[in-house]
């Protein structure tokens, strides 16, 4: 299985150390170059005329903007900033939610300014690579194998999937469950719907992928991948009118309707824009969960969607199977204050690199 180092190749252009502490320490903030000069200087001895010029390269590659003149002149991040900068999840999370420098509303520039490719060429041509060699393994997979390939991977993902949403039932009591319908004995009612639900959604976008194929993602499309996966669960269908909560963090997202589906729309227009599988997947998988458009279910439907969209292309369909269940939750809060993407995208690459390399149903 190919690996991959994350530190500089996380971002798009080539960034030295320096220039990742600046992006990490100046947070949400803006500076003056000597501010950003205070800042660093306590990690390393450094001039203020190396500081100037990292902050002028960080500026035209537009990581940075640039507010005022001469000696007003301070720097704050752009979208494209903010998605790149380094964030310890550990040290983000170990603070108290009100505590933390993140933002607690809604960053409506966010999907006005994404970029269109957020993996560096390193990681496309790792990613194309496993994605080759997956559609030469399954090209002419059918009959009874492909049918026990499927069964396996709806089972991991329906059961990994509800694990990171709280779900106790075991890998096993998931197999019984979907293989023969026997529910676990000492779990709620709940827990078995919430498993079986991932199964239906999935299969109902297996049965509409040419339909998908022809239309793009549209917003009928993910309410009913939406009601499928709540579906007796006691949630109610359809875009919500009024503010959730989410444990763990500060953020509150959009409360009003019309904004929540003007936000969505501008999220699949972005990513019908983009060219490739992976950045519309990852894209989606964290825009998604950002906006939260329905009263619960959202992280759940953005995961089968994330499928869809990769299952388009005949690429890899991704089932989370390893991906440790605290990293998942704690990444998806840091995107959530912070707006940075490198730690959702390092599990997106290692979970893409572990189907293509574990399944084979495309």
């Amino acid at each position: 299985m190919i690996r991959l180092g994350y530190q500089n190749d996380t971002i798009m252009n080539k960034l030295n150390n320096r220039q990742l502490n600046i992006l990490e320490m100046m947070k949400l903030d803006s500076f003056s170059s000597s501010g950003v000069f205070s800042l660093i200087k306590q990690k390393e001895k450094i001039s203020l005329v190396t500081i100037k010029r990292d902050l002028e390269f960080l500026f035209k590659n537009e990581y940075l903007k640039r507010e005022g003149k001469g000696r007003s002149v301070i720097y704050c991040k752009t979208i494209k900033g903010l998605l790149f900068s380094p964030v310890s999840i550990s040290d983000f999370n170990n603070q108290e939610p009100d505590k933390r420098d993140g933002m607690n509303l809604f960053n409506f520039s966010l999907f006005k300014e994404f970029p269109k490719n957020i993996f560096s060429e390193e990681e496309m041509k790792i990613l194309s690579s496993v994605t080759s060699e997956y559609k030469k393994k399954t090209k002419d997979l059918k009959g009874i194998v492909y049918i026990k390939e499927l069964e396996r991977f709806i089972i991991e993902l329906s059961w990994k999937s509800s694990e990171i949403e709280g779900n106790t039932y075991t890998l096993l009591d998931t197999e019984r469950l979907i293989k023969d319908g026997i529910p676990a004995k000492g779990h709620s009612k709940n827990e078995a719907t919430m498993i079986l639900n991932h199964k239906k959604a999935f299969s109902f976008i297996l049965e509409n992928l040419k339909l998908l194929k022809n239309n793009n993602l549209t917003l009928p499309f993910i309410e009913k991948v939406h009601e499928l996966i709540v579906k007796d669960l006691d949630i109610r269908y359809g875009i919500r009118n009024r503010l959730v909560g989410i444990v763990g963090t500060k953020y509150k997202p959009l409360d009003n309707k019309y904004q929540i589906k003007e936000s969505l729309e501008l999220l699949l227009s972005l990513i019908n824009k983009m060219n490739d599988s992976y950045n519309k997947a990852l894209t989606f998988l964290v825009g998604f969960s950002y906006i939260q458009p329905f009263e619960d279910g959202n992280k759940r439907t953005s995961r089968l969607l994330c499928n869809a969209i990769l299952l388009l292309n005949n690429c890899a369909p991704l089932s989370y199977r390893s991906v440790n269940e605290k990293e998942y939750r704690e990444s998806i809060l840091v995107f959530y204050e912070m707006n940075s993407i490198i730690s959702m995208k390092k599990i997106f690459i290692e979970q893409y690199l572990f189907s293509a390399n574990n399944y084979s149903i495309s």
